[in-house]
């Protein structure tokens, strides 16, 4: 995770000019990727426990959900785009393959209910609520195991591909439902402060903006309790109940999500030559599990929220399988 400094300006000016610690992926040894994803995942754990025994219940972690979404989480991926001067030409071949995995998913998650065996035991209207968790992803483990594997570079690598993936997932996310909830559909996306956030700052690196070092400290500060409160809650929006309703549907999605995107990440990754930094990214990207707030859209737009919420459970489970595979399986093929 990001890690907040605890040492004043001065020693924010010492710790640019000293030289970037190795990344993970660059490290000739093996690495653990399980128990490098052990702090992640123990956080949604612990978020879950507090959730169902104490009593800071549901009624807290809706709350602590906004103050992430539409605060704490936006000033990180502000923070983690403008950090480093962004060369487009050097990131257009992540970008490019970034964009294709994501069209990739949507498409594989659309044709369910066409294919002649799945789509009569498909019910049409759980799979238009349910798509989602095939393709959306956990932005706060993203960002958590993007810093954990490549420091300052792959939080800016997948600060930029969630930059270009949130809005097109958005659209392939709330265009299915959009027509039964009678919402404005481009008012959704422009009020998505992730998508502004991203955007504000793609605009702002390419202008040459910096954060001033006196605000350096404060802002790392809040990026770090982005990541410890979005994975715990997470864990506190976890469900089970639902599990057992749409069977099919559930096993497909969710081998599209853990399963099919890493081998078609590995696929991308060698088709547009990306660097060793840029594949490990990409893998970590395509593995990672669904968006939590799945389910509240789905919700939101009068679908079997609950079914999508015991989706998002098990998608959450299946990370800690997924990631592994991506990062310690495919990238060394």
């Amino acid at each position: 995770m990001v890690r907040a400094s605890a040492a004043p300006v001065a020693a924010a000016y010492a710790q640019r000019a000293n030289p970037k610690k190795p990344p993970l992926c660059g490290y000739s040894r093996p690495v653990n990727y399980a128990q490098l994803l052990f702090p992640d995942f123990s956080l949604i754990v612990c978020g879950y426990l507090v959730c169902r025994y104490t009593a800071l219940n549901r009624t807290v972690w809706e709350q602590v959900e906004s103050l992430v979404y539409y605060f704490l989480f936006p000033v990180l991926l502000f923070q983690s785009i403008v950090r480093n001067p962004l060369d487009l030409g050097a990131a257009s071949s992540l970008i490019g393959a970034g964009i294709l995995l994501g069209l990739s998913g949507i498409a594989l998650a659309y044709s369910l209910p066409y294919l002649p065996w799945l789509g009569r035991r498909i019910d049409r209207r759980d799979h238009a609520a349910s798509a989602q968790v095939a393709f959306r992803f956990n932005s706060f483990i993203g960002l958590a195991l993007a810093d954990r594997l490549a420091g300052s570079e792959g939080l800016q690598l997948i600060a930029v591909l969630i930059g270009v993936c949130v809005p097109l997932f958005n659209v392939g996310a709330v265009w299915p439902m959009a027509k039964h909830a009678k919402r404005s559909f481009a008012g959704e996306l422009l009020r998505n402060p992730l998508i502004l956030a991203t955007a504000t700052a793609l605009v702002a690196n390419l202008l040459g903006f910096t954060l001033p070092v006196w605000l350096e400290p404060a802002v790392t500060r809040i990026g770090a309790a982005s990541l410890a409160l979005g994975l715990m809650a997470a864990g506190a929006g976890m469900q089970f109940g639902h599990l057992s309703n749409a069977k099919t549907l559930a096993v497909a999605v969710l081998s599209i999500r853990h399963l099919m995107l890493p081998l078609v990440a590995f696929g991308l990754a060698r088709a547009f030559g990306l660097s060793p930094v840029q594949t490990t990214i990409l893998l970590a990207f395509s593995a990672l599990p669904t968006a939590s707030s799945a389910y509240v859209l789905a919700a939101r737009m009068g679908y079997n929220g609950g079914y999508v919420a015991g989706l998002v459970t098990l998608s959450t489970m299946l990370g800690v399988v997924s990631l592994p595979f991506a990062l310690g399986v495919l990238r060394r093929l």
